[in-house]
């Protein structure tokens, strides 16, 4: 197998994800570009390899068991392994989600994408990351997940959110669940927050760049073997759950 490091970056052709791809890729690492749409994915691609970045495209939509399944086959005949996974897919449901008038579709997709997503495809990785010597999994949540900070009178989280922020909850308690199983195997899972950054999924409003919005999460997949795991951080450390 290549000594190479590589790394797949879920709904990666654009935003934070894209950062996030280029910023490994600067490390001289391998990036599978993980999207949905062929026209989108192809085109992060080439810009990327027009930046000096090792990419290659994996068509992968992570609410589809066939295609994660498809994309886990396409990496191991690739590379042989896989050694870091960042869970970067994401959707909010628009907002804003007003509990007393919830519309239980937008609940449901926004778990079934920001949750499910996530177990499905670290699932079916799980098998390939075992085999690096150095396995790491990002899952990019949001300060909007901390209960923490969601209740706490003095402290501004946006807009009541039925679907989206309950979904970050939600993720961060998967983390730690997969912390807790995978203690003894060396691979460490994290979640992080890129903070509030200017992307689409936010209408653009955010006030970070989308490549600062990537550092918590390269930080996080180039950790050392004695890092944490099991976290929740932004770029100031450690958020409270």
């Amino acid at each position: 197998m290549s000594e190479q490091t590589i790394a797949l970056v879920t709904g990666a052709n654009k935003g934070i994800g894209f950062e996030i791809a280029a910023g490994l890729g600067a490390l001289g690492w391998s990036v599978g570009v993980g999207a949905r749409d062929d026209a989108r994915r192809e085109a992060a691609v080439e810009k990327l390899r027009a930046g000096g970045v090792d990419a290659f495209g994996v068509p992968l939509d992570v609410i589809s068991d066939a295609s994660v399944t498809a994309a886990a086959r396409l990496i191991e005949d690739r590379t042989g392994r896989l050694d870091v996974l960042v869970n970067n897919a994401g959707i909010t449901g628009g907002m804003a989600q007003e509990p007393t008038t919830a519309d239980l579709d937008v609940v449901r997709a926004a778990v079934e994408t920001n949750v499910i997503g996530v177990i499905r495809v670290t699932d079916t990785f799980l098998p390939l990351l075992r085999r690096s010597a150095s396995p790491r999994i990002v899952n990019m949540s949001s300060t909007v997940g901390s209960l923490t900070r969601q209740s706490a009178a003095d402290v501004e989280t946006g807009p009541l959110s039925m679907a989206y922020a309950p979904s970050k909850t939600f993720l961060n308690a998967v983390t730690v669940q997969y912390a807790k199983a995978l203690a003894d195997t060396g691979i460490l899972i994290n979640a992080g927050c890129p903070g509030y950054t200017a992307t689409d999924l936010n209408g653009f409003r955010g006030f970070r760049t989308p490549e600062q919005g990537a550092a918590i999460a390269i930080k996080l997949a180039t950790l050392p073997a004695d890092g944490p795991t099991g976290g929740f951080f932004d770029d100031e450390g450690v958020i409270p759950w």
